[in-house]
Order: C-alpha cells, then structure tokens, then sequence
C-alpha cells in the first residue's frame, strides 16, 4: 500500500531553512518510505510532538500515520528537534 506524503505548515517552514543538499536527501529517502514507512519508523515515547520518527542521517523527521496519510509534523536536526 502507498502512503501519501502531507506535509503541515511547519514542516514546511523547517525544511526551508535546511541546507539546499539536506533538503534533497531528505525528499528523497521520505520518497522510499512513502511505499512502507513502519519498517523505518521509530515510535516516538513523547507523544505531544507526534507518533513517530524517521532518522535521516543527523535529522529526524516527526509524523503521524491517518489512514493511508504520511502526516509531516516538523523535520530538525537531532540536537534540537526534541526541544521544541
């Protein structure tokens, strides 16, 4: 089953202040976990900032699985991204 990627509005501003190159890598791995993202999810034990995390390198990427949505929360660096 394919997932479709929704990106909120501050995932939007998060990933325009990334580095030009971070940003490609990032679209590109969220790409292959669109197919299956579960294998690559790490639940999240802080459930205020969302259900689950991708770890893309020194990023992590916060979201949320509604029915057959990819819910992009936010996208940060690790030292920061839990801090919010």
């Amino acid at each position: 089953m394919k997932y479709q990627l929704v990106y909120t509005h501050r995932a939007v501003r998060d990933l325009d202040t990334l580095d030009p190159s971070v940003k490609q890598r990032i679209g590109k791995t969220l790409l292959r976990y669109e197919l299956d993202p579960l294998p690559h999810a790490e639940p999240l034990k802080q459930s205020e900032l969302g259900s689950y995390r991708f770890r893309i390198g020194d990023y992590r990427v916060v979201f949320d699985l509604e029915g057959d949505q990819i819910v992009i929360l936010c996208v940060g660096h690790r030292r920061e991204i839990y801090r919010r």
